[in-house]
């Protein structure tokens, strides 16, 4: 992880370096784009943060070479935003990327493309898993994807209460909280909750990115989930809305023999495998249904079965290699636009091999719909 000195440094070095790209090309639904040479550039967060989409660009690069550049943004991304953006600009400091993939798009990712932009006006920007306001980044991005957190706001209390849970705890933290979305989701959590007979329980866990850093978010975790179920009963579902904290979390509730509706970012990949000790061999990566199979095995060798879901989505994933691919399509003059929604729709249908639910996010406070803001929701597997 570089340092805020080196960091700056580097931002620097990168806005000159890029002064001297050569000329631009247009990008998307054009025949100059066709035949011309490119690279896309695949930012994520490290194993720590984010494991899922870590090794979801690694498979991208192992399918493409070296037309895919890998990138990731720091740990600690919100005292570090300097940093992703100095790392971004590495990226587009080679004038053969042409489109760059943010997964997912922390704070900081907003000011980075305003940077790359100065120099790199036509760069195609994806944007998923966003940590900034809608209307920021579908003003900055070209596509942004997200899971519809607004529509999670029903469906994971009614899929807790389909597990038997009589009691719903919320785990989060004022960051978190400041988010649009995830707050509005919080209220129609609370909302669903009141309507479907459910206790509705606020806890503030500490942020991972705060002083004690991921191991201490970890810990409590860990130490608060049986004083929860203690309280309020094995009756009781759990949800986090950090990535970080799925893996103690789905440890915890197992132990305890609570209800586990959900990961914040739902697949069978994310934290499942790490949280149940599940070693996937190299001829299985990437192979839904086996995973599936073990993580079944593994809750009901411990007492979970019933208890437990997810979407069969791997959502983060999806984001990573539709984007990764949906780019290609515009880069290849294959789209009427860099926001192609039928095409997008088409890629993503293709990647996925199944449907799932995608529709442009509408902002009820203003009456506005964000056409390049895409939100996908799914129906769950039960373990």
């Amino acid at each position: 992880m570089f340092k805020k000195v080196l960091a700056g440094v580097l931002t620097g070095l990168m806005v000159i370096g890029m002064v001297g790209c050569g000329p631009k090309s247009p990008v998307g639904g054009g025949d100059a784009a066709k035949n011309d040479k490119y690279k896309i550039g695949i930012i994520t967060g490290t194993v720590s943060q984010g494991e899922e989409e870590f090794r979801a660009a690694e498979k991208m690069k192992k399918k493409y070479g070296d037309k895919i550049v890998l990138q990731t943004y720091p740990d600690s991304f919100m005292k570090e935003q300097e940093t992703t953006i100095a790392n971004t600009l590495t990226l587009a400091s080679d004038p053969e990327v042409k489109a760059i993939i943010f997964i997912q798009a922390v704070p900081g990712a907003s000011a980075a493309i305003d940077k790359v932009r100065e120099k790199r006006p036509e760069m195609l920007f994806i944007a998923g898993v966003p940590g900034e306001d809608p209307a920021m980044i579908a003003g900055k991005a070209d596509v942004i994807l997200q899971a519809d957190e607004l529509g999670m706001g029903k469906t994971v209390i009614e899929q807790a209460k389909k597990l038997g849970a009589k009691t719903f705890v919320h785990y989060s933290f004022p960051r978190h909280m400041s988010y649009e979305l995830l707050a509005q989701r919080r209220e129609l959590f609370k909302k669903t909750c009141e309507s479907l007979g459910l206790k509705f329980v606020d806890a503030t866990a500490p942020d991972p990115t705060g002083d004690a850093g991921v191991p201490g978010a970890q810990q409590f975790i860990l130490e608060d989930v049986p004083r929860k179920v203690q309280e309020y009963g094995k009756d009781t579902a759990f949800f986090s809305t950090n990535c970080a904290m799925q893996e103690p979390l789905i440890k915890s509730v197992l132990a305890q023999g609570a209800i586990f509706p959900q990961q914040c970012c739902p697949s069978p990949y994310h934290a499942y495998p790490g949280a149940l000790g599940i070693q996937i061999p190299d001829d299985k990566k990437g192979d839904v249904q086996f995973i599936v199979k073990e993580i079944e095995k593994k809750i009901a060798e411990k007492g979970g079965k019933g208890k437990f879901s997810t979407w069969p989505v791997p959502v983060n994933m999806l984001f990573v290699e539709a984007g990764t691919e949906y780019a290609m399509q515009v880069l290849e003059g294959k789209t009427k636009s860099k926001n192609d929604k039928a095409k997008l729709e088409e890629v993503i249908q293709k990647v996925l091999g199944s449907k799932i639910n995608i529709t442009p996010l509408k902002d009820e406070k203003v009456n506005k719909t964000y056409d390049n803001y895409y939100l996908l929701l799914s129906d769950y597997i039960n373990f």
